[in-house]
């Protein structure tokens, strides 16, 4: 069953989906990576999903995934929760890596609807649940129909809440009439999915972020979160209205990844802003929007 205290969850409440960053030549730079999970716990967050969408996990080998899993681990602790990305389009596939990362000590897994097949619904209830009996470690799901085509319908995850391994969901989809039933109904933590709809989505009654925007804006995101669950709306308005620059220069504009490595590498948390194709970093004119938002935030950088 989920834990059904707001303030606090297993999974955490201020959770950051890390970028995986890379030296000079293209490879996985896993030092830089247990010190920024380091940072970021440092800042505020207590959880981190490792290898995500925002990991760049689709043009990760399997033992890049798993060495990033182990650094970061390794280098957090028990300071916040390792949310390993496993979650792929491959059922037996996901199998494995979740295996993999559960024999490392993860606190939990990322399980992304399966892209590009377009399963039915039964099958999407097929494969969460094969993932999820598979392993004996916490499981959220990932509802991002924007990327994977297909929705995880109501029903589907009433059902899935069934599963004593399945607690959490990740909502890109912000449906909330739909989340309000979800919640109403199971024991499901609600995550908001999409960094400016998280003080929208914890009113509704989510527990945090999964996010982006809080590698460049860490410790205002806690502020954000901790006035939303002491109640303070009237604070908490005030600093969701701070970061909506900064999310638009983080999220909207540029693709998440590219443009965090490089407010990252701006704010000296970075030595690069290296992605992996087909991923680019951005060109002059991308450059330009990303610092206009960051400047109507007040963030200037040489």
């Amino acid at each position: 069953m989920a834990d059904t205290d707001l303030r606090t969850h297993a999974l955490g409440t201020l959770v950051t989906a890390m970028v995986t960053p890379f030296t000079d030549a293209g490879e996985v730079d896993y030092n830089q990576a247990a010190e920024l999970a380091n940072k970021l716990v440092d800042d505020g967050c207590d959880g981190l999903v490792v290898t995500g969408t925002t990991g760049e996990t689709s043009t990760l080998t399997d033992q890049e995934n798993v060495g990033m899993f182990r650094a970061v681990k390794e280098a957090v602790g028990d300071r916040a929760a390792i949310i390993a990305g496993t979650g792929t389009n491959d059922t037996a596939h996901s199998v494995q890596l979740s295996q993999k990362a559960a024999a490392l000590g993860v606190d939990g897994l990322l399980l992304v609807t399966p892209y590009y097949n377009k399963p039915s619904q039964a099958g999407l209830y097929a494969h969460f649940n094969t993932v999820a009996s598979a392993v004996d470690v916490p499981v959220m799901l990932y509802d991002i129909p924007g990327r994977s085509s297909i929705e995880i319908a109501p029903d589907t995850m009433i059902r899935l809440a069934q599963h004593p391994n399945i607690i959490a969901v990740k909502d890109a989809k912000a449906d909330f009439v739909s989340a309000a039933r979800v919640m109403a109904e199971t024991d499901l933590a609600f995550y908001s999915g999409d960094d400016g709809l998280t003080l929208p989505w914890m009113a509704l009654g989510a527990v945090g972020l999964v996010g982006v925007t809080t590698h460049v804006a860490t410790r205002r995101f806690r502020d954000l979160i901790d006035a939303v669950n002491a109640n303070d709306f009237d604070l908490a308005r005030k600093i969701n209205a701070e970061l909506l620059p900064v999310v638009r220069a983080t999220m909207t504009r540029v693709q998440g990844a590219v443009a965090a490595k490089q407010i990252l590498k701006w704010q000296g948390v970075l030595p690069n802003s290296i992605v992996r194709l087909p991923l680019v970093e951005p060109d002059e004119t991308e450059i330009t929007i990303i610092r206009e938002d960051l400047a109507e935030a007040g963030l200037v950088f040489p």
